[in-house]
């Protein structure tokens, strides 16, 4: 088990997070997540150029909390180079939850094959990662894996398509990686790939002349007699005006009502839900279409919804009595992916709902505290770890331990509301 020793030694464990990148079906719902080490540490070049001891600090955390709460329902890829695979370690993984993402820099050895072959047996997937060419090393490994991972960005437009005609002739499943445009995005579809990974999804596509539809004013200006403080009456008939926000709102609290009765009136609806929830819950009704269903497959409505988590807790931790600014914090982290939701400017969005200053400035400027909250969550999301994340992390009085609490606090968050709504 040396990747179990050599990870205790070189890598301690309040100086790292684990980072979570989703991977998309064609449906552009959420089918995985790509589970990653990264230090939190001023010092952390140097702890991260040991790939097994990363990798099993992965694993060991992962395994201990539960891969269900890392990753909920979705299946998650890790990273293994060949002193993982040889190890035993990897056997804490549950075999049904993972496919293990071999790197580019494991040799296909006689003995490597035979202990990968050995570890299908047990019932692991497998995928092989930034795969820029289709080699005879890979032709080495094609009987065993069932997923290839193509780095977009290693590969020139003009022989992307060569490529993936080529690979697509294996007969396994494409994954496009580094997928970070639209226009990569629908290149990757047309050339059949079937998998996608890459922040594309959350990249705003401003549209010249989109206006914000009358259902989505709908939640916002219901939203703003909320933040308003407006009375029960007034909420009241604002929601009774749309039918389908009325009908959400019902199945929304009937779902988390205690066995009993049903809920039929919205003044008793909006009563047991109390204000700051329905606040929370309008939110997340912004992420769906015309007030439909909501949607917790939507990659984009679990990006929001963990960023309102994490800058919540994250207030909490360095404002405990401060419950205001921590709902403030919440409107920041689940607003901040409007402008990729509606495809208008963010100004705009703001225009059409009143919020504090301080609210307005983190989502426009990125300034004061919950800007830097911001630009902590966005670092988490891309994996960025090192100097510049102490240096954010510093700014607001958090520690590299605290923020990987929070942040795992926020995935079990998001995976119990998804359950609650579901």
């Amino acid at each position: 088990m040396h990747a179990d020793s050599t990870a205790a030694v070189s890598v301690p464990s309040n100086d790292f997070f684990l980072a979570r990148q989703p991977i998309l079906g064609r449906d552009q719902h959420l089918v995985a997540f790509e589970l990653l080490f990264r230090a939190a540490g001023e010092d952390d070049d140097a702890k991260l150029t040991d790939g097994a001891a990363a990798t099993a600090a992965v694993i060991s955390h992962a395994s201990q909390l539960g891969m269900e709460q890392v990753v909920g329902e979705q299946l998650a890829f890790v990273n293994v180079d060949e002193v993982v695979l040889m190890s035993d370690f990897v056997r804490f993984l549950p075999a049904h939850k993972v496919i293990l993402e071999i790197l580019e820099t494991v040799q296909p050895s006689e003995k490597l094959l035979a202990r990968v072959a050995e570890l299908k047996e047990l019932g692991f997937k497998f995928a092989v990662d930034d795969v820029i060419e289709h080699s005879g090393e890979l032709d080495r490994l094609l009987a065993l894996v069932d997923v290839i991972k193509v780095d977009i960005k290693g590969v020139r437009p003009e022989e992307l398509a060569r490529l993936a005609d080529s690979l697509r002739g294996t007969g396994k499943k494409l994954l496009a990686e580094k997928v970070e445009t639209l226009d990569e995005f629908r290149l990757c579809m047309e050339l059949g790939f079937e998998y996608f990974q890459g922040y594309y999804f959350a990249r705003p596509a401003i549209l010249s002349g989109k206006k914000i539809t009358p259902s989505e004013i709908a939640v916002l200006r219901l939203l703003e007699l909320v933040n308003s403080d407006a009375d029960a009456q007034a909420i009241e008939a604002a929601v009774k005006r749309d039918a389908l926000i009325s009908l959400n709102l019902l199945r929304l609290v009937n779902s988390r009502a205690a066995p009993g009765p049903q809920i039929e009136s919205l003044s008793q609806a909006l009563s047991q839900l109390g204000r700051r929830q329905l606040a929370r819950w309008l939110q997340i009704l912004l992420y769906t279409s015309a007030g439909a269903r909501v949607d917790f497959d939507s990659p984009l409505l679990q990006l929001a919804t963990t960023r309102g988590k994490m800058l919540e807790l994250m207030t909490q931790r360095v404002r405990p009595r401060d419950s205001a600014s921590a709902d403030r914090a919440f409107t920041v982290g689940i607003m901040s992916l409007a402008d990729a939701l509606f495809s208008v400017p963010m100004r705009d969005i703001l225009d059409n709902v009143e919020v504090a200053d301080d609210v307005r400035a983190a989502l426009l400027e990125r300034e004061g505290d919950f800007g830097v909250m911001l630009r902590i969550a966005e670092m988490l999301e891309a994996a960025t770890g090192g100097r510049k994340l102490a240096a954010e992390l510093k700014k607001v009085g958090l520690t590299g331990a605290e923020i990987r609490d929070i942040e795992l606090a926020a995935f079990d968050w998001v995976r119990e509301l998804t359950h609650d709504v579901s």
